[in-house]
């Protein structure tokens, strides 16, 4: 393999050290929170200013579709509330001369998406951030008068609705339940600023570097009025660590999360990685009988759990799965108990962690191998008649389809998986652009990865298989790196995890190399260098 690959993937493990809590592109939805939450908070200005460049044309942020509903009303209620804070009429006129054209744009497109019926994904946490930032939006709007500035006067006193099918009724019964002393279910801490003024009294305290949820917003929320004691010093100094240079990120930190993904997806590429000891103890020290959480501040859950123990396999420290089992349903796997919905992605990463476990050559309780003809069929049946996969936690089908057609390729029981697996790969090879790429909305250097992962895994050697690899091989040689690149994983809005996705990138070219014996292309996907690294990895070829 040609050296750009090696040393691109080396930056990458270096950087698992050198940005202790993770690599995530920034959020308007939490951006916008810490602009209304925590305007005293160092890189303010640089906040606003990200919010305003990252406007869409049409008067909206974020990705297209629903997905847009979220980080659009944070950004109104926090341009909203900036307009309505500011102070003397001079430095006040100022600040309208620049925020209340973007504000009239974002809510004639609130307005129109809501009167049109629009269909809001199921992202976690909708069902409360939608109707608390409604009801902020409202608020603001109710007290307009005194801007007195033109392009804002069809809204005086306006009020929007929510979308169809939603209400606030669980967003006022958690409110409720926290008022009288309830305590706060783990998974909610994450969505803490829902809570508006009572965030403070939920009974929460910061976990690990300072986090509150593993969200800024969450931690602002806590901190609220910028409140003394010790424990309110230690998130003081988290946010400011994050949120110093303005925009931030959610979630963060995702310690296991990337490391996991990031060293379980190479290693299964085929690239046998070295990680520093560090990294190798972080995961196995995250592990605990309810598994592992994707960073501190959040709750254990199956997915991480299911993905670290695939990556301390890889590494040659297996890890007995048997914290899985206290995530079993009837129906397979949850991803934490009481979740709303079935993964797909979940359940294939499960079998992936007790496949490994069955192969490592442990003999294995009778449960394991009833779990893998369990998830073996489960998988199959939520297949999509044209043979993708689509998943709650990721919004492109490319991303599901390849962690339900690896598994069931390396794992799966029986014969109908190779069956099942060969649809997936049919609908890869039907779906891709006439640009080599593969996307859902766009052709993405992230979707093209996954895609060519299915096809490679499958019938590498097919000449049609080989000749829509080249394809989406050269593709990734133009442009990773370069494209806009949409964020497309599944939290309060969609985000984007990027050493995960250059993860992906990599192992797509490498084994595009490994198949098909090319050499010559130059990479562009080299991730940026590590401000500082503890020590280089080695890591080699397979």
């Amino acid at each position: 393999m040609n050296g750009d690959i090696d040393g691109a993937v080396a930056d990458l493990i270096a950087g698992l050290e050198a940005e202790p809590h993770g690599q995530v592109a920034p959020s308007v939805y939490e951006t916008a929170r810490l602009v209304s939450l925590s305007p005293w908070l160092g890189g303010h200005a640089e906040r606003i200013a990200f919010l305003l460049q990252t406007q869409r044309a049409d008067g909206g942020w974020g990705p297209p579709q629903g997905y847009a509903l979220v980080p659009t009303l944070s950004a109104t209620d926090a341009l909203l509330a900036t307009l309505r804070s500011t102070g003397p009429r001079a430095h006040r006129d100022h600040v309208a001369a620049r925020l209340a054209p973007a504000v009239a744009r974002s809510l004639q497109a609130l307005t129109t998406w809501l009167r049109a019926d629009l269909l809001v994904p199921d992202t976690p946490g909708a069902d409360l951030i939608v109707p608390s930032l409604v009801a902020g939006i409202n608020q603001h709007l109710a007290r307009l008068e005194h801007l007195a500035v033109p392009c804002l006067e069809p809204w005086y006193g306006g009020r929007l609705g929510l979308p169809t099918g939603m209400d606030d009724g669980r967003l006022v019964r958690v409110r409720q339940a926290v008022a009288a002393g309830v305590d706060l279910p783990g998974k909610l801490v994450h969505f803490l600023e829902v809570l508006g003024p009572a965030a403070r009294a939920a009974g929460i305290r910061p976990a690990g570097p300072g986090t509150v949820g593993a969200s800024p917003a969450a931690t602002a929320a806590w901190i609220g009025n910028n409140e003394s004691g010790s424990s309110s010093n230690q998130a003081l100094a988290h946010l400011a660590t994050v949120a110093g240079g303005g925009p931030v990120p959610c979630p963060l930190p995702i310690t296991v999360f990337e490391a996991a993904w990031v060293v379980s997806g190479l290693a299964r590429a085929g690239i046998r990685v070295e990680v520093p000891p560090r990294i190798v103890e972080s995961l196995r020290a995250a592990l605990n009988p309810l598994g592992t959480p994707t960073g501190p501040g959040l709750p254990a859950d199956s997915d991480t759990t299911a993905v670290a123990l695939c990556a301390l396999g890889h590494l040659g420290q297996p890890v007995d799965p048997g914290p899985l089992w206290a995530y079993e349903t009837a129906d397979g796997f949850c991803t934490w108990p009481g979740e709303d919905g079935w993964s797909v992605t979940t359940n294939a990463h499960v079998l992936d962690a007790f496949g490994q476990h069955v192969s490592s050559g442990v003999d294995p309780e009778p449960r394991y191998m009833a779990a893998i003809d369990r998830l073996t069929v489960a998988l199959q049946e939520r297949q999509q008649p044209d043979g993708q996969w689509r998943d709650r936690w990721h919004a492109s089908p490319y991303y599901a389809t390849m962690c339900c057609a690896l598994a069931l390729q390396d794992f799966g029981r029986g014969p109908t998986p190779v069956d099942a697996v060969a649809r997936a790969v049919d609908w890869v090879l039907s779906t891709q652009r006439a640009d080599g790429s593969w996307g859902r909305w766009d052709g993405t250097a992230e979707e093209t990865a996954y895609a060519l992962q299915v096809l490679l895994a499958a019938r590498p050697r097919a000449d049609e298989v080989q000749a829509a690899a080249r394809r989406g091989y050269a593709y990734l040689c133009e442009t990773a790196g370069r494209e806009p690149a949409p964020p497309l994983w599944y939290g309060k809005e969609l985000y984007r995890p990027l050493a995960i996705v250059r993860a992906a990138v990599l192992a797509a070219l490498h084994l595009v190399r490994q198949r098909h014996d090319i050499t010559a292309a130059t990479v562009t996907t080299t991730a940026p260098k590590p401000r500082q690294a503890a020590s280089k990895p080695v890591i080699r070829d397979a």
